[in-house]
């Protein structure tokens, strides 16, 4: 055994006494609530332009915003976790996200609301590099299959229940009740974290780089707005190209930067990790993937089976259910099989159910399309924290801050960037079709077309699903360097 693997066993030794399951319990609370009102607000939109009396062009930023806010401010945490401790990060995270949601509630127009909504994502921003950090320090390798499984569990059931539990309070209640039910929850998981969440980070206080946090911040920024802005509908307005071109030369700037950097805030030199690489880029293509289907369902059953918002959000229910309860039982497989029989297979079943969702038409029944939902969702969930745990276990122990925000961060872009790009697939496929339809005057020529688009953006994604499935036959148990 080498000094490194010495030194860690030596490290994880000292954290045994720690209990691990209070601390575990105390980051998926938080993080389930964080993470849920990413999905919860959207079903809301069409109340709120009329309560609001603003426009759903406006209504759409108290999303952006949202995303926008996460994607800046990952980068930053890599450096925020080395500055403060691990109690004081997830506190002032929930205490940023429940006076965030409490001024949601309360909010009397659409400018307070959007505050709101701009202070719960800082909380959230926070929150999640510091919930995987935490599970990094306080696992070790062979152990973190089953943790991440758990966290896994969160990141996917929360934003797939969104839809329904928002549409299920919505039924009786007015749209601040989506506030008014989580307040509570935040608050309790504050008081759960000040009674057992203990500190296991080191702090070392690093020198801040703010030339690198300006670049981070319109770099990262100006990608997620710009996409996000894109999946509106149109590519050729300036505020979508000139935003995604400035902040494409500053994202340049930031990685030049931190490269020639002895203390960068995001160091990149976990790339040199070869199998960190691999499940960076294969993370991307699969969260693209997601996203964009999560955002194409919706409009299908909406638009062109003319479902009601709660019974869309009802047929994806059971899916998100079955990827929940999935996550942890693929963590614990992985700790005992590594991750090949896990992801290649995974991304078979996805390419399968890709080409599945290419097959339907606006007389699929909702029992076809609830199937086919979940085939996907035990994909994702054979695919996403195995891959991921797999790559960060790579990683020497001084970066598992950088390791585990640079996913984050490209998750939340390649997230903006799936959206964006399937949505304008759809768009364009829809365009086709009523130009070359026979009767422009058919009564369900709009659905038709819908139908059309939503096939053109599924054959992308069987297409992105097969890259995976390539870049999953590299994978190879990754052993942690632990220094």
């Amino acid at each position: 055994m080498n000094t490194a693997d010495s030194a860690a066993g030596q490290q994880y030794k000292e954290l045994e006494n720690v209990k691990r399951l209070p601390i575990l319990i105390t980051l998926v609370i938080g993080a389930f609530f964080s993470i849920l009102n990413e999905t919860l607000l959207n079903i809301a939109f069409y109340d709120l332009t009329i309560d609001l009396n603003v426009s759903y062009t406006t209504i759409q930023w108290l999303s952006t915003s949202y995303m926008l806010v996460v994607g800046i401010l990952i980068p930053i945490s890599a450096l925020l976790v080395q500055w403060f401790t691990t109690r004081q990060m997830f506190i002032g995270a929930m205490v940023l996200f429940s006076a965030g949601t409490l001024v949601c509630a309360v909010a009397p127009e659409f400018t307070v609301l959007l505050i709101g909504r701009i202070i719960q994502a800082l909380g959230t921003g926070l929150m999640l590099p510091v919930m995987m950090n935490t599970i990094l320090i306080l696992y070790p390798p062979e152990k973190r299959g089953a943790a991440m499984g758990s966290i896994g569990l969160v990141i996917m059931f929360a934003p797939a229940i969104g839809p329904t539990l928002s549409g299920l309070i919505l039924e009786s209640l007015e749209w601040r009740w989506l506030f008014y039910l989580v307040f509570p929850f935040a608050v309790i998981s504050v008081i759960i974290a000040a009674i057992y969440l203990k500190n296991v980070s080191q702090v070392t206080k690093p020198k801040v780089d703010m030339l690198s946090v300006i670049l981070s911040t319109i770099g990262f920024g100006g990608i997620v707005y710009g996409f996000s802005s894109a999946g509106e509908g149109d590519w050729t307005v300036p505020k979508v190209y000139l935003t995604l071109i400035i902040g494409g030369i500053s994202l340049l700037l930031f990685i030049w930067r931190q490269l020639v950097s002895r203390t960068p805030i995001l160091n990149l030199r976990a790339f040199l990790s070869p199998m960190f690489s691999l499940s960076t880029v294969l993370l991307i293509i699969v969260m693209m993937s997601l996203f964009s289907t999560l955002m194409l369902l919706p409009i299908f059953l909406q638009q062109g089976l003319l479902m009601t918002a709660f019974a869309a959000g009802l047929i994806l229910l059971p899916g998100g259910v079955l990827n929940g309860f999935l996550s942890p039982i693929t963590g614990k497989l992985f700790d005992k099989l590594g991750p090949r029989v896990l992801v290649i297979p995974g991304t078979i079943i996805l390419i399968v159910v890709m080409w599945l969702f290419t097959q339907i038409n606006l007389e699929t029944s909702s029992g076809t399309l609830i199937l086919y939902h979940c085939i996907m969702m035990v994909a994702i969930s054979m695919i996403m924290m195995p891959a991921q745990t797999n790559g960060l276990n790579q990683l020497p122990k001084t970066l598992y801050p950088h390791g585990t925000a640079i996913l984050n961060t490209l998750q939340q872009v390649s997230g903006a960037i799936g959206v964006a790009f399937f949505i304008s697939i759809m768009s364009s496929g829809m365009k086709s079709y009523m130009a070359g339809a026979a009767d422009p005057t058919a009564e369900n020529l709009a659905s038709l077309a819908l139908n059309a688009g939503v096939h053109n953006s599924f054959r992308v994604g069987m297409i992105f699903a097969i890259v995976a499935l390539v870049l999953a036959l590299f994978v190879k148990k990754a052993k942690a360097p632990e220094a």
